[in-house]
């Protein structure tokens, strides 16, 4: 399975510093590569940050510059925003962030117009299939646990969960959800060595 995690602004209140830093070193301490989509704004606001998620050797993609929804720009609007926060991410981290990319939202996933124009800048969209909404300050760290957990065994081989790096919760929880999957025998990996994203 992958763990991802959608690096941006946080759009909730729950959102204490040192998360992000907290995450990685959870990582670092079980050897773990996770996928991190950097959104390039945000790459920009806090590079020290965004330079340790390339320099632990983890995947990165694109995860547009803005935070718009994808399906709501132009076609000029959307080549703009990825292109704009692929040289962000560039310049920041290092790391060029092709072919991996994330629509805000999932905003697009399912768009042709979208996934066309994404094909031409050298992308491909990576979805999730399982959300625990780790996002949404009402629900308790046992609630996102439990779901990421249910959400794994539902979706067997290969799952993509999906995280974000500002929560409290996400820094709760971590720990504890790669413990007990790692005890029930899962393998993590990022995206580039999941089988079904090879083709």
């Amino acid at each position: 399975m992958a763990l991802t995690f959608d690096a941006e602004h946080p759009s909730r209140s729950h959102c204490p510093p040192g998360v992000q830093e907290a995450l990685l070193e959870e990582l670092a301490n079980r050897g773990l590569r996770a996928t991190f989509f950097v959104q390039g704004r945000w790459a920009k606001a806090y590079p020290q940050t965004a330079r340790a998620i390339a320099a632990a050797g983890h995947l990165i993609g694109n995860h547009s510059h803005y935070h718009a929804r994808m399906s709501l720009l132009s076609d000029e609007g959307l080549r703009i925003d990825v292109v704009a926060a692929q040289e962000a991410i560039r310049t920041v981290l290092g790391a060029d962030p092709r072919p991996w990319f994330r629509c805000p939202f999932g905003d697009g996933a399912a768009d042709p117009r979208v996934l066309g124009a994404l094909r031409e800048l050298g992308y491909r969209d990576v979805n999730w299939d399982v959300d625990a909404a780790d996002w949404d300050a009402e629900r308790s760290p046992e609630q996102v646990a439990g779901d990421v957990l249910e959400g794994v065994a539902a979706s067997g081989d290969e799952a993509i969960v999906l995280l974000h790096t500002w929560p409290a919760t996400t820094r709760t929880i971590l720990g504890p959800v790669i413990d007990q999957l790692d005890r029930s025998g899962v393998q993590f990996v990022a995206l580039d060595d999941l089988p079904k994203l090879r083709s």
